[in-house]
């Protein structure tokens, strides 16, 4: 089990009630668009699988997620800012698509490789892939293929862009 086989999705907040539940602030709802049974929490540097119990949704990025064997508010503060990951497979193997399942892909245009996406800036109307310093507009029109299986986006990009 790799890093690269998950992408994060999320980070736990703090207990909800007495009873193990946490919130869960996510980007991507995939779990909830897939058959997923568990998450990944990264905790200290090792990634974890948790089972779900139950979820239920608090606003569109927020959920209270109860997972198995997390039953006090003490066991959940265990648990308390871990970051949440998602196996990439489960979300490629579904009908679902997110930005973030993109993160770790590598660009390529024309015979280079621009490099790995660092981060997908989506705070604007006009998304932005972030490869180092390099920022290059996510744009229907210039993506001509995405090959999940290898990680790659092949873009043709304007001249001089780069």
């Amino acid at each position: 089990m790799n890093l690269t086989d998950f992408y994060k999705i999320g980070k736990i907040g703090r207990p909800h009630g007495i009873n193990g539940e946490v919130q869960m602030m996510f980007s991507d709802d995939v779990f909830d668009q897939t058959d997923a049974e568990y998450l990944m929490l990264l905790i200290d540097g090792l990634l974890v699988p948790f089972y779900m119990e139950e979820y239920r949704f608090k606003s569109g990025e927020t959920a209270l997620v109860k997972f198995e064997d997390i039953n006090s508010k003490e066991q959940a503060q265990t648990i308390t800012n871990c970051e949440v990951y998602f196996p990439r497979q489960a979300a490629e193997n579904s009908d679902h698509y997110s930005w973030d399942m993109l993160v770790g892909y590598s660009i390529l245009a024309g015979k280079n490789n621009i490099g790995k996406i660092d981060n997908i800036d989506t705070s604007t109307e006009n998304y932005l892939f972030e490869i180092g310093d390099i920022l290059i507009p996510v744009a229907d029109e210039w993506i001509e293929d995405i090959d999940h299986e290898n990680r790659t986006i092949k873009m043709n990009l304007p001249e001089g862009l780069i």
